[in-house]
This record gives structure tokens, sequence and C-alpha cells, in this order.
């Protein structure tokens, strides 16, 4: 622990001259990050090396699970970041981020884990979707695949929770919020995205358009609405 706590000297000595002028740029002009990413809290998986993202590019929501509740009347951490996000810094993309071999998800493949921790039980249960998509639509895979399966629908399931936000849900419909979901599998080093037109995760490729869940296009129901936002 010394030796982690010992590095912000590195930081205040080598990383911090080197990079003075962002810095400096970024205390006195304010962050306008390019992107909300909504991740998990598991220690190998760290949202600014996976996307390379320098000081200020990233806003970032770390959390069991990366999981988003549904909008309620209640005030929660998840809902506060993303409302801020959009509201105040202008976010026009978000991601939700899972992985490969994740507690969270092994507890909600297998309930029993959770016993001893009704607190993470509790907050699991906004990915009893996913669960069940799992047990009724994949019966017989094995525990390793049932995981991973898991995982992926448990993004599919966060993204839907994600709509139910007012200010996610307007800015959709204005066209100027577009919705990743995406999953990083640790053993291989690769980031899957979930392509909104097939509904199936594919490999990001450099040379291939990349995969989004909900580009960016205005999407009113009423033609009243659709007409005025036009003019």
């Amino acid at each position: 622990m010394n030796e982690l706590i010992g590095r912000v000297f590195s930081f205040e000595k080598q990383v911090f001259p080197n990079q003075s002028a962002l810095y400096g740029k970024l205390a006195s002009d304010g962050q306008f990050p390019k992107a909300l990413m909504i991740s998990c809290a598991d220690s190998r998986v760290v949202p600014e090396q996976i996307m390379q993202a320098e000081p200020g590019d990233l806003f970032v929501c770390r959390n069991a699970g990366n999981i988003v509740p549904p909008y309620s009347n209640a005030n929660g951490g998840v809902s506060s970041t993303v409302e801020y996000a959009i509201v105040a810094l202008g976010v026009r993309d978000i991601i939700v981020c899972g992985h490969s071999d994740c507690g969270a998800m092994k507890a909600l493949a297998e309930p029993g884990l959770l016993a001893a921790m009704p607190n993470v039980a509790a907050w699991l249960r906004h990915g009893h979707a996913a669960q069940q998509v799992v047990a009724d639509g994949y019966p017989e895979l094995t525990n390793g695949e049932r995981v991973r399966a898991v995982s992926l629908e448990n993004v599919v399931t966060q993204l839907a929770h994600l709509r139910t936000h007012p200010s996610v849900a307007s800015g959709i419909a204005r066209g100027e919020i577009a919705l990743h979901g995406w999953f990083v599998d640790i053993h291989a080093g690769q980031v899957l995205g979930l392509d909104g037109e097939t509904g199936r995760f594919v490999t990001l490729r450099e040379d291939l358009p990349l995969p989004v869940a909900l580009p960016h296009q205005q999407r009113f129901a009423s033609d009243i609405g659709f007409l005025q936002a036009a003019e």
C-alpha cells in the first residue's frame, strides 16, 4: 500500500510538470469531456486507459456491475452523474461498459454468493432482467459461458434503464445523445461494442465503422414536435 500511495509523488514530480499546460488550461477553462462512461468498479478495468484518454476527455461513473438504476424520484449517485454530464457538461455520448470475469455478474448468475452481502444484493437487483434473459434464453450454458452472457445482457439492460432518465430521453429525442454498449474482454485485450441494428456485440476494429447501440438521430413520436424542431 505504501508503494501505491507513494506514486502520488511521481505525479507531482513527473506527470504534472510534463502536462502542466494541459492542467493549466483545464483549471482556467473548466472541463468539456467528450463522453460519459459508466463502468464497473473492478480494479482491472480502467476507463481512461482503455480509451487512452487525457485529463478532461472523459467523465466517469464507476460502480459494482456498471449499473444504471431506472430513473426515480429518489436521488442517487448514478442518476445525478448522468444528469450533470448531459445538462451541465453537454456530453453527447454515453458508454455503458461491462467486462469479462466480473464479480458482480458472477453474483447475478449465482445469487447464493450474495448471502453475506445484502447491500450488494439490493444493488444488483437492477441487473435481474439480464439474469432472467439468460435463464430463459440461454438454458444450456456452462457456468463460465453463463457469466459472460449475463455480463453482455446486463449492458443491454442498463442501456434500457438509461433511457428512462429524463435528460437522456430528451437528448435522444433531439438527436443530441448517442448510446454505446461496450464489453472489455480482459483475457483477449479486446473491446466489443453493441451494434444497435443487429443487437449483437462485435469486436471494435480500427478499419471498420464503430458499432453504436443508439446513434445520434432525432426521433420525435409526434409529427407536431418533429416539425417544430425542424424549423
